[in-house]
């Protein structure tokens, strides 16, 4: 399945956990932070906070395993799109959200991390 997202400057979406499907992430337009935080258990990244700058001055297509909770941000000026290319057809009971404040993830939006 395939769709697309669009996400204003500033504006946060996130978080979000797949259970069972693997998402695969490309910024069409626009520049977005993708933030990623691994709760699976035996992971070597369990646990560990990533963020990525994604977007027209740096494309990659980003795979998101299932487990691994990701959010994300609108940066510049432009709206961003986003393209996902999951694994299977959508399934709300599959997936999990949080809160892009909760205390659960240690995250803060407004900072960029290194």
């Amino acid at each position: 399945e395939i769709y697309f997202s669009a996400i204003y400057p500033g504006v946060i979406k996130g978080w979000h956990l797949h259970k069972k499907m693997t998402l695969n992430y490309a910024v069409v337009v626009g520049t977005i932070k993708l933030v990623l935080f691994d709760e699976r258990r035996g992971s070597p990244t369990f646990k560990k906070l990533q963020e990525l700058f994604v977007g027209e001055s740096n494309y990659a297509l980003i795979k998101i395993p299932p487990g691994v909770w990701n959010g994300y941000k609108g940066v510049g000026t432009q709206t961003a799109i986003i393209a996902n290319c999951a694994t299977e057809p959508h399934n709300p009971q599959e997936m999990e959200r949080r809160d892009p404040f909760s205390e659960i993830i240690p995250y803060c939006w407004e900072l960029k991390h290194q």
